[in-house]
């Protein structure tokens, strides 16, 4: 690790030793990057400084705006709120003009960004807390005031977006970067694991271009003229990288909103002649059929990822638009995609090649190499890789240097890698990663539940969805009352996305001799 410029140390301090990452692999297409190297600076200082860098609805920022914008937050942390280098800022707003400041301003001011999802509840909330332990909290007006309130005591300073914004505007817009390490720690992602618990995967100033040096580059191929829109939220990889790191790389403008369904996407995309649009397959799938009354000509590339593409929605989507959708793997442990394919490389069905600039090989339970045909657990390994932070579960998914995704995957004479099967608990419902003992535990503070198990069942509209087997207390009977009670008591403890769709009563759940829950039984 080269001089880290750093002076709190708390997340360099917490990455896992040394001997248990993975290897990462610079070469002729993903090129070793400088030593001292700040990932904000590169990617605004991109000799685009007057042209569009981010629209929503009537509001259009230059990336000299944008420059500016995020020098004024990087002022207003260091001298109003004390932010030294490597303190941990925590953000937590919808993908907006001014998220994408106080993202830029967090990394010029040399500290760790920590951005999450709005839908969160305050229980997830407080837990991503309590692992970043983060000395600014910086939370959205919008959001509901007692979430504001509840969120006071957690960190040295909890402010608003407008507290921030009112005082940027009285400051001088001049700020010289910090002169960060290219591995200084850059942010921190967080992902859910079969525990629930929440895991931060931890990702250096170098990989966030790495990102964009890689996928970016060879598939998705932007150019400054390039309008880019999509559902992702920022707080997921998926989003920073479509929808901020991407365009800014490559010069190209990004346009948000305030979020709606298929009707509002398509909106954009007339409007802003959006060119590049990302988002997930439940997403096409609700697109193909109201596209044929809209004009779409803008648009030439649409990327797919946060769960398998099936092959119905590709060609469905094909069919009605001349588009053959980009499908791609990626995972939080990697900061973004590294496997996929665009143009006439596309194999409708596959998920694609490797990217260039990583390896990815399958392997069998014991590490050897399987031959194409023969499904097996997906390893890669490239410029990014896997570290958390705290060392959690660091050895389970690295072996050997390769990161070990944990999806099945089989891999044909040319090259291109097929989807078998997820190789954990983590139910993939509309791009969301939901862990089933999370909705368990929510489930089971119910006054009515005695037992229970989540399982993901399939589904046409949304991939799969979390189905909860119940087993009830003594003298409860079953009813949609009931149903709809356990349900809305699951949102309201979790995320709404989590909650279950689908609810079994049954009068046992199956089990080993040893107590030990079955849960594959559920599944047949």
């Amino acid at each position: 690790m080269t001089t880290t410029a750093h002076i709190d140390t708390f997340a360099k301090d917490r990455l896992p030793t040394k001997e248990t990452w993975p290897e990462f692999i610079f070469g002729d297409d993903v090129p070793e990057y400088p030593d001292v190297l700040n990932a904000a600076e590169v990617l605004l200082k991109n000799g685009f400084s007057d042209r569009p860098a981010i629209r929503m609805g009537e509001i259009l920022w230059t990336y000299d705006d944008l420059d500016r914008k995020s020098n004024n937050v990087a002022e207003a942390l260091t001298k109003l709120y004390g932010l030294i280098p490597g303190n941990r800022v925590l953000l937590r707003g919808n993908n907006t003009p001014m998220l994408a400041a106080l993202w830029y301003g967090v990394l010029k001011a040399g500290g760790v960004v920590v951005t999450t999802m709005t839908m969160l509840r305050q229980k997830e909330l407080n837990a991503i807390i309590g692992v970043s332990e983060p000395e600014i909290i910086i939370i959205e007006n919008d959001l509901p005031i007692d979430l504001v309130k509840s969120t006071i005591g957690k960190a040295d300073h909890v402010i608003t977006f407008s507290d921030i914004k009112e005082k940027c505007e009285k400051l001088s817009g001049h700020f010289d970067a910090v002169q960060t390490a290219s591995d200084d720690v850059a942010l921190l992602a967080f992902t859910s694991g079969t525990t629930g618990l929440p895991k931060a995967t931890v990702h250096f100033h170098r990989d966030i271009l790495a990102m964009a040096d890689s996928f970016a580059k060879y598939i998705l191929k932007l150019t400054p003229n390039d309008v880019v829109c999509g559902s992702p939220p920022l707080a997921f990889t998926f989003g920073l990288g479509g929808l901020l790191v991407f365009p800014a790389r490559a010069g190209a403008s990004v346009v948000y909103f305030d979020g709606g369904g298929p009707e509002v996407l398509l909106n954009q995309i007339e409007h802003h002649k959006v060119t590049t649009l990302f988002t997930a397959p439940t997403a096409y799938k609700v697109l193909t059929g109201m596209t044929k009354t809209r004009d779409i000509s803008s648009l030439k590339t649409c990327v797919s990822a946060g769960e398998n593409l099936p092959l119905a929605v590709s060609d469905d989507f094909f069919h009605e638009t001349g588009i053959r959708l980009i499908d791609g793997i990626g995972a939080t442990e990697m900061i973004h995609v590294f496997i996929s394919a665009s143009g006439d490389d596309i194999k409708p069905g596959s998920t694609g090649k490797v990217v260039p600039g990583y390896l990815a090989d399958i392997w069998d339970e014991d590490g050897n190499s399987l031959p194409d045909g023969e499904a097996g657990r997906l390893v890669v390994k490239g410029p990014t890789g896997c570290r958390y932070l705290n060392g959690d579960r660091q050895e389970s998914y690295v072996e050997n240097g390769w990161n070990v995704t944990g999806d099945i995957f089989k891999r044909d004479e040319e090259g291109y890698f097929w989807f078998v099967a997820r190789g954990d608990d983590i139910i993939i419902s509309a791009g969301y990663n939901i862990a089933a003992p999370e909705v368990e535990q929510a489930i089971l503070t119910h006054k009515a539940v005695e037992e229970c198990a989540v399982i993901g069942i399939p589904d046409d509209e949304r991939g799969m969805i979390v189905k909860g087997f119940i087993v009830l207390r003594n003298d409860i009977k079953p009813s949609d009352h009931l149903t709809n009670d356990i349900q809305n008591y699951v949102k309201a403890s979790v995320a709404p996305y989590k909650y279950p769709r689908a609810i079994e009563y049954i009068d046992a759940l199956p089990k080993s001799p040893t107590g030990k829950l079955l849960r594959k039984d559920l599944k047949n």
